[in-house]
């Protein structure tokens, strides 16, 4: 059974957003990776490894959500009982995957300029990087979309 027009379009343009926005996740989790084994790593503080620790949960997060959604529509393509279903269910992993992401993004931006700056400094760059992330990936979709509504 093939899927309706519309739905096969959606779905394919969430997976290419997708395909767009993965190698970046993907890059960042291998790199969180090789930190640990880093010689200065040791000299990290509390919050330098809390907020490493965080990061690294939150790539792994986004990157399942993130991934998601092309492994439920490989398991699913061939029972389409319902395709908005699964559209609106693999619409929400990405959703769900790139505010990991954020959350991933911003703890980096912790974790590394608290470990190079002065706390405040790390406290004025990172809440600024995350404002930036709210404002531009969920405050100007959700405000266009209450517009038109």
């Amino acid at each position: 059974m093939d899927l309706p027009k519309e739905v096969a379009g959606d779905l394919e343009r969430l997976l290419e957003e997708l395909r767009v926005a993965l190698p970046g996740v993907q890059i960042l989790f291998a790199f969180l990776l090789t930190v640990p084994f880093a010689q200065r790593f040791e000299d990290v503080s509390p919050l330098q490894r809390d907020a490493y620790f965080a990061t690294l949960v939150a790539t792994f997060v986004a990157s399942a959500f993130m991934i998601a959604p092309s492994s439920y529509h490989r398991l699913r393509f061939q029972r389409h009982s319902d395709p908005q279903k699964m559209l609106r269910t693999a619409n929400l992993f990405a959703i769900v995957g790139l505010a990991f992401l954020a959350l991933a993004l911003t703890s980096a931006m912790l974790f590394v300029t608290d470990f190079i700056f002065t706390r405040t400094t790390a406290v004025a760059t990172t809440t600024g990087a995350g404002l930036l992330l709210l404002a531009i990936w969920y405050g100007v979709p959700l405000r266009r979309y209450l517009q038109e509504r």
